[in-house]
């Protein structure tokens, strides 16, 4: 008996000693927020001081991806580190499948105290209809409560801020925690007022690819005035952690989940939709003020935090580890990564819109999207009912939108195929596809996304058919 005890006795010192070494991981999101809308990626417009202020005390990402433009499937990759064909997430409100394993609960079995908190993580179902919520019910689907110490959703900063010092109340002893915390901001509807000095509609850069009218100024002003809004609750989390001295023992990852509800944006394999902004702080660890234009995707953020942590991958995770990016060690760089569109719940079954299905492989310097159904037109997601849409329907009506610009938004449908020099063409408006200088890329890219399908079990057909018998 008294064997068995000191064993216990030793395992609890070990265990305590590894928690003392671990680092503390916590992950705050932004919910619809695009690579360049944050001060520090060269925007002089934003207003986003403590963000700008984090990056220069770690790692700043520019040319993250995820793996869907939309909430759901893009979480489920960023939790899971597989792609959403994967784990079978490609509807808008799925439950995440109970054995598919999230990094807070395997470090919640690693000695971790684990939680999420803020707006919905969107992994259990979310704005259910009684049918659906019976079917959760009956069948056991929502499964986060079991897998995880600490369950919480609030609508708002001060919910966010309230419930991230909740759980670190709660955070037993000797633990290390890991917290997903998650932020409403910049979701649509978006606020007005939302910040007391609030960005002047007329001093904006419009992006290249926007119309250039008073209401499109004025939403694109309020976007920019949830980010800011963010900005400042981002600072309240980071001043806690400082308070309770954790900031030097905690790796804290701060990300977008998918692009911006704009256009071109959310829902879209363009980058607005899919390029995120990402940074990284670990002190002592990661470089002060450094930054990395390597390739990185949602299903990377996983294994980067489980290797972190000391914790064992899952041979199941798709996504690489960046671990030895972040500490500036020799490491293999992608040379690809990719993302799928799938349908969006909010029109469906309404609306055929919502059922557009794409994918997509990005390189270095080139993007490929595949339209699967391109005889659909492009239809915003979330904003499809807004004042600045509706006068630009109008305008169009009335030949007063710029041709070009016209052709991204009004025409009846799309290409099958885009491909885009990421470099030259940033804002992606000159399509390659069917060039004689883009022919070797081309196939290169359409067999690089028919082998990521095939391993995929991807349902939607292949970009390059079967011969013909």
């Amino acid at each position: 008996m008294r064997s068995f005890v000191a064993v216990l006795a030793l395992s609890a010192l070990s265990a305590n000693a590894l928690g003392a070494d671990r680092p503390n991981i916590l992950v705050v999101l932004t919910d619809d927020h695009s690579a360049p809308h944050v001060g520090c990626y060269a925007n002089p417009d934003i207003k986003t001081p403590n963000l700008d202020r984090f990056a220069t005390q770690g790692m700043r990402f520019d040319r993250a991806y995820v793996t869907c433009p939309q909430c759901v499937p893009s979480r489920s990759s960023i939790m899971s580190g597989r792609a959403p064909l994967d784990t079978r997430m490609t509807r808008f409100s799925a439950p995440l499948p109970r054995e598919v394993k999230v990094f807070p609960e395997l470090l919640r079995a690693d000695g971790y105290y684990s939680g999420v908190a803020g707006r919905t993580y969107h992994l259990d179902g979310s704005r259910l209809p009684n049918e659906s919520r019976v079917v959760f019910e009956r069948h056991n689907l929502r499964t986060f409560p079991d897998r995880l110490d600490f369950v919480k959703v609030g609508a708002g900063s001060q919910a966010m801020i309230s419930q991230f010092k909740e759980f670190l109340d709660q955070v037993p002893d000797g633990k290390p925690f890991v917290l997903q915390l998650c932020s409403n901001d910049p979701h649509r509807p978006l606020d007005r007022n939302a910040i007391a000095n609030p960005h002047d509609p007329k001093a904006l850069t419009l992006p290249s690819h926007y119309p250039d009218t008073q209401l499109v100024r004025e939403d694109f002003a309020r976007y920019y005035d949830e980010i800011a809004r963010f900005d400042t609750a981002f600072g309240t989390v980071l001043d806690e952690l400082d308070r309770r001295k954790l900031s030097e023992n905690t790796l804290v990852i701060f990300m977008g989940d998918n692009g911006c509800s704009q256009l071109r944006g959310k829902g879209t394999l363009y980058e607005f939709g899919v390029h995120v902004p990402l940074i990284m702080r670990w002190p002592g660890k990661i470089k002060a003020g450094s930054n990395t234009s390597e390739l990185v995707s949602g299903e990377d953020i996983a294994p980067t935090i489980l290797e972190a942590a000391g914790s064992e991958i899952p041979k199941e995770i798709t996504g690489r580890s960046q671990l030895k990016l972040l500490r500036g060690e020799p490491h293999q760089a992608r040379d690809y990564v990719f993302s799928e569109r799938g349908a969006h719940g909010s029109s469906l079954p309404n609306s055929s819109s919502g059922f557009d299905i794409g994918r997509c492989v990005i390189t270095p310097k080139y993007k490929l999207i595949y339209n699967v159904l391109w005889q659909l037109p492009y239809t915003p997601v979330d904003f499809a009912g807004d004042s600045f849409w509706r006068e630009l329907q109008r305008m169009n009506e009335e030949g007063k939108i710029k041709p070009e610009l016209a052709a991204l938004y009004f025409k009846p449908n799309r290409p099958m195929f885009e491909l885009f020099d990421l470099e030259a063409d940033p804002a992606e408006m000159n399509n390659l596809i069917g060039s004689k200088e883009a022919a070797a890329i081309q196939k290169e890219l359409k067999g690089a996304l028919q082998e990521w399908m095939i391993l995929q079990r991807d349902f939607a057909p292949l970009p390059v058919p079967p011969r013909n018998r």
